[in-house]
């Protein structure tokens, strides 16, 4: 005897077996009958839904639902990585005209101009050494 979930029984057979069972009442056309009658899925389970199929079913789905997440995850994290290489980009750009702007702002000529407005010079007179003996300090 296999494991089997049977269909119920169409309506001609109903109405001769009406003291026995109650026909489920069939109001309205709903989204799912319309596909049931669509598939005939009557037609391919005329001696009920082969049960001993459903662990293989359910794991076939599952491994299904896991790599349609996973290709989710992965164009997700590329979508990621090159929204943060654009910003590298950028920042990278910003660091070296901060940096060319900082090495023309420091020479000596750049710094003697911005000192002027406050009343410094620059000297002409070359810095010395100032040598200190060993025991005279």
């Amino acid at each position: 005897m296999e494991n089997k979930f049977k269909i119920r029984p169409s309506k001609a057979e109903n109405a001769s077996n009406t003291t026995t069972e109650r026909a489920a009442p069939s109001g309205g056309s709903s989204v799912f009958s319309g596909i049931e009658k669509r598939l005939k899925l009557e037609y391919y389970f005329e001696e009920g839904f082969p049960v001993q199929y459903l662990p293989k079913i359910t794991f076939v789905l599952v491994l299904a639902i896991l790599y349609i997440s996973n290709t989710h995850y992965a164009e997700k994290t590329v979508r990621d990585i090159n929204a943060i290489q654009a910003e590298v980009e950028d920042m990278r750009a910003d660091y070296t005209t901060l940096k060319a702007d900082l090495m023309f702002a420091s020479k000596q000529s750049e710094v003697a101009r911005k000192v002027k407005d406050f009343g410094l010079k620059e000297s002409l007179t070359p810095p010395y050494k100032i040598v200190v003996e060993k025991g005279e300090y």
